[in-house]
């Protein structure tokens, strides 16, 4: 396994701010965030990625790369 790098942050929490309304998770969420994930490979990183913060509910993925 290797260790991946995502930047991810959530579209719905930044667009709850543009619009001043309240979002179900942090303000922090409409900023790049930073999260490492052990995988086998880039789809493998995506995967268990989204499996923890789905897109259903606004994550989004910037880009992964090795760490």
């Amino acid at each position: 396994m290797a260790l991946f790098e995502v930047q991810m942050y959530n579209e719905l929490v930044k667009r709850a701010i543009e619009a001043g309304e309240p979002s179900s998770y942090s303000d922090d969420w409409a900023d790049l965030r930073y999260v490492e994930v052990s995988a086998r490979d880039e789809t493998d990183a995506r995967r268990k990625i989204f499996s923890k913060y789905p897109k259903e509910r606004g994550f989004m993925i910037k880009a992964v790369e090795p760490a």
